[in-house]
């Protein structure tokens, strides 16, 4: 751009010269004349000389407006570089808080997953703990529910015991000598009132059967739901066991004969009603006591029409 312009003015400093030049010929000739010589021809180099600059001065503004055009041209580009490169600036600025803040929030995901990892592990650990305590505990049960089994049979066997040792020697020595036949015979149902299913319990329990429609000889006795034997001989001994149908647990009672298995009336039912009885003859000293425990995870139901009942009698003495 810079020899573009440089040329238009070179041109006219060349015409301004010729212009000058022919300035001096004009007053060359004059002189001539004055000293009475002959005048030369210059009215063609007077013609030609203006016509030269204003060609020179048209093709300067021709350039000068073009020139005008592409600084325009070229303004207004370098305005929209500048307005680009602003645009572009903030864009950066932008971009580099959105960095920031990502990485601010990339940290802070790292310390949360950090402080998760340290929960997991904690809970990993409450867990086992939990574990070792839940197997002990289950330890715990089981020799609970044994200690609770053995008990239940050690107190069976004391009830047992002193139920035979309150039948004194002078009562026996007594009816001995007397010779008296005793009349004995009891019934009784398991409720003495209301209505309930008992059961079912982790060891066998024993069954007191408390609603008696008879009790002669008072041998029964409802509190305990034992029945002892006033004289040696053989009596007989029948129950019966209702239950509610249930998938999973049974209907069964079992006899005993101080604190011996005798026989059970067993009964499954899975819906409805389970019903079952037995029945046994025995051979029974003064003392020996007799009745009745629910088995393991097993259930018996009464009401007031006295489904389950407990029944015994002396055939005769021996």
């Amino acid at each position: 751009m810079e020899r573009t312009m440089c040329f238009p003015l070179l041109l006219l400093i060349c015409s301004l010269s010729t212009a000058q030049l022919q300035s001096d010929n004009d007053i060359v000739p004059h002189h001539a004349e004055s000293q009475g010589g002959e005048p030369t021809n210059v009215s063609e180099h007077q013609q030609t000389c203006p016509q030269d600059i204003h060609a020179v001065l048209r093709e300067m503004s021709a350039s000068l407006a073009e020139q005008r055009v592409e600084t325009r041209h070229l303004q207004r580009e370098n305005e929209a570089q500048a307005a680009q490169l602003r645009e572009l600036e903030l864009q950066k600025t932008e971009m580099d808080m959105l960095k920031l803040q990502q990485q601010a929030q990339t940290a802070k995901l790292e310390l949360q997953k950090t402080e998760l990892e340290k929960q997991k592990t904690e809970l990993e650990k409450q867990k086992t703990e939990l574990e070792i305590q839940k197997t002990e505990l289950e330890k715990q049960k089981i020799e609970g529910d044994k200690l609770k089994q053995q008990l239940q049979v050690q107190a069976a066997e004391l009830i047992t015991v002193k139920a035979r040792s309150n039948v004194t020697e002078n009562q026996v020595e007594a009816l001995k000598r007397d010779g008296e036949v005793k009349q004995v015979a009891f019934s009784a149902s398991l409720l003495a009132s209301g209505s309930e299913t008992i059961g079912p319990f982790n060891t066998e329990s024993n069954l007191v059967f408390r609603y008696v429609f008879s009790n002669i000889g008072n041998a029964y006795n409802p509190n305990t739901g034992f029945f002892i034997a006033p004289v040696r001989g053989a009596y007989h001994f029948e129950f019966y066991v209702y239950g509610p149908g249930d998938p999973t647990h049974a209907s069964v009672a079992v006899l005993f004969k101080n604190g011996e298995r005798v026989c059970i009336a067993y009964e499954h039912e899975t819906s409805g009603s389970a019903k079952s009885s037995n029945g046994a003859t025995l051979l029974l000293e003064v003392g020996d006591v007799v009745f009745l425990r629910l088995w393991a995870n097993s259930m018996i139901y009464d009401s007031e029409n006295h489904h389950s009942t407990f029944s015994g009698h002396l055939l005769f003495t021996m």
